[in-house]
């Protein structure tokens, strides 16, 4: 009986994926362009309604302030409740195995079939996934759940990244004014380019061109300022 080929190197394999479980770039990103486009708008708001720079520098501070929080806040909450969830599953999961492990390894064995794997080779790598319990359960919540036992997303992780994120959003409309602008043209440019620059740094981890998605980010962004402008200025009027 020939012996068979031995398996290829894996340390010959050099492209790497970025992190998509550790719960940190969904937050980060969803941060970063919502504190920029919601102080901006906020200050384009206040702006609208009133002609003193004051206001409309204290309206920045506590929007950066408040919607940091409140992120940051959220984000640990959505996040702690969607891990505790995930455990709570895998327990499940590893009571089944313990209390009915033939019927799921042969379940396991049926999965594997439906991928293309034959009946015997399924078999086979069933029964040895399911010769360790943690193994076994990892691999089940994997094929059933998608749930990857081994990278749940750390709520404190997504908490951090969505406030610091955030922060750093919200500063970008609010500097021109902190450092002496008179006039909201400033604030209206640097917040215009940093949201194509957003847009277009985001595309590095997805498949759209740089130019479609800073264009997408500046209308969308462009368009929640401009229209909160518009009613700030006529409640001002009213007001007035």
């Amino acid at each position: 009986m020939s012996t068979p080929e031995p398996l290829p190197d894996p340390g010959a394999v050099s492209h790497e994926h970025p992190d998509v479980n550790g719960g940190w770039l969904r937050p980060a990103v969803f941060g970063a362009m919502d504190g920029l486009v919601s102080n901006f708008a906020l200050i384009m708001g206040v702006t609208g309604g009133s002609t003193e720079r004051a206001p409309v520098i204290i309206a920045g501070l506590a929007g950066l302030a408040a919607g940091a929080f409140s992120m940051a806040a959220g984000e640990y909450t959505s996040v702690a409740s969607q891990r505790e969830l995930a455990q709570a599953q895998l327990a499940v999961e590893r009571e089944e195995i313990v209390r009915n492990g033939p019927a799921e390894e042969a379940e396991l064995a049926a999965t594997f079939m439906a991928k293309g794997v034959d009946e015997t080779t399924a078999r086979e790598v069933a029964r040895q996934v399911h010769l360790d319990l943690d193994h076994a359960v990892a691999v089940h919540a994997a094929e059933e759940m998608g749930i990857d036992a081994d990278v749940l997303p750390s709520p404190m992780v997504a908490a951090m990244s969505s406030f610091g994120a955030f922060t750093v959003g919200a500063l970008i409309p609010l500097l021109p004014l902190v450092l002496g602008a008179s006039s909201s043209v400033p604030t209206i440019v640097v917040s215009l380019l940093a949201l194509f620059g957003c847009g277009a740094i985001v595309t590095r981890v997805t498949s759209r061109a740089w130019w479609y998605g800073g264009l997408r980010q500046l209308v969308l962004g462009g368009a929640a300022a401009g229209i909160t402008y518009l009613i700030g200025e006529a409640v001002g009027t009213q007001l007035g």
